[in-house]
């Protein structure tokens, strides 16, 4: 181990910095929600809207605090302890239940902007080239639900999972802990991925509901306030490391993100783990990228 490149950390061990501000974040565009999409597997927002979860936002940002410095773009790792912890696409998904599945040129979606659907964006009001807004989607749909029709088996099974987990993390990249912060994208699934991968945790600090609904992201009703969760988090013995896949399987297909040997170790260290072998503090220095 001891010649093994592993990623360093974010925050130098014992200072990382406390949260001066809560986390914040804009994600409530349920108003977008018909009867029928609440029943299909895009229900979850709305489904998890209404449950009033509790925003735990200090929790959150001590986690992201003790996060590695990876190159990937799309997954973060945090240590907890001395146990890494994963959240990438897989995490993503089981937790929501949302479609992930690749889908090309999604950094940088190719439309073509026919005459039929230029008539169609003039006639619902919004601009062709910035296209629509939420905000101008309601007036719309207020306004032409009588001859407005959309194709939602189409539209339901369109990997929204995927998009949704990038807003998540492009908006998550190079944030300053130091400051005051704004997260864009469905940032309380990280909260609930928090409870999952720390069970203890999830138990003690977020409202688990009876009989365990699905998918995960509505077994937790949440819980706000709790200045201690940098300890909490620390004192953790018991951690799920990531949802099990093939080996084949833990590296999401991703245009243009980035190769990094130290993220891929640590996943070789876990499917190859030699008996009674352990994380120890020895793996992970202390002293992170900033002070």
């Amino acid at each position: 181990m001891d010649s093994l490149e592993l990623p360093k950390k974010i925050c130098t061990l014992g200072e990382e910095p406390f949260l001066i501000k809560s986390i914040a974040y804009h994600t409530d565009d349920s108003k977008l929600f018909s009867v029928e999409l609440k029943e299909s597997r895009l229900g979850v927002f709305l489904k998890f809207k209404e449950m009033d979860f509790g925003w735990a936002s200090r929790l959150v940002h001590y986690m992201l605090c003790f996060q590695l410095n990876i190159k990937k773009k799309y997954e973060l790792w945090s240590v907890v302890g001395v146990d890494p912890v994963r959240f990438p696409l897989i995490e993503f998904e089981q937790l929501t239940g949302l479609n992930c599945e690749y889908i090309e040129h999604l950094e940088n979606p190719r439309c073509e902007v026919t005459n039929e659907m230029a008539s169609f964006w003039e006639r619902i009001g919004v601009s062709v080239d910035a296209g629509p807004s939420s905000e101008q989607i309601i007036r719309a749909l207020k306004r032409c639900q009588e001859w407005l029709v959309m194709d939602l088996v189409k539209f339901e099974n369109y990997p929204w999972g995927r998009v949704a987990f990038k807003v998540l993390m492009d908006s998550l990249r190079a944030k300053d802990f130091t400051k005051s912060y704004i997260i864009d994208g469905f940032i309380q699934v990280l909260q609930v991925w928090i409870y999952h991968a720390l069970p203890e945790l999830g138990v003690n600090y977020g409202n688990p509901l009876p009989n365990r609904p699905s998918p995960p992201l509505l077994v937790f009703k949440g819980g706000k306030g709790r200045k201690c969760f940098k300890d909490a988090i620390s004192r953790q013995t018991r951690v799920i490391n990531y949802v099990e896949k093939n080996i084949e399987e833990m590296f999401p297909k991703w245009d243009n993100d980035r190769e990094d040997v130290s993220v891929e170790n640590i996943i070789q260290v876990m499917f190859n783990v030699p008996p009674n072998w352990k994380w120890t503090m020895n793996c992970w220095k202390d002293e992170g990228i900033y002070p």
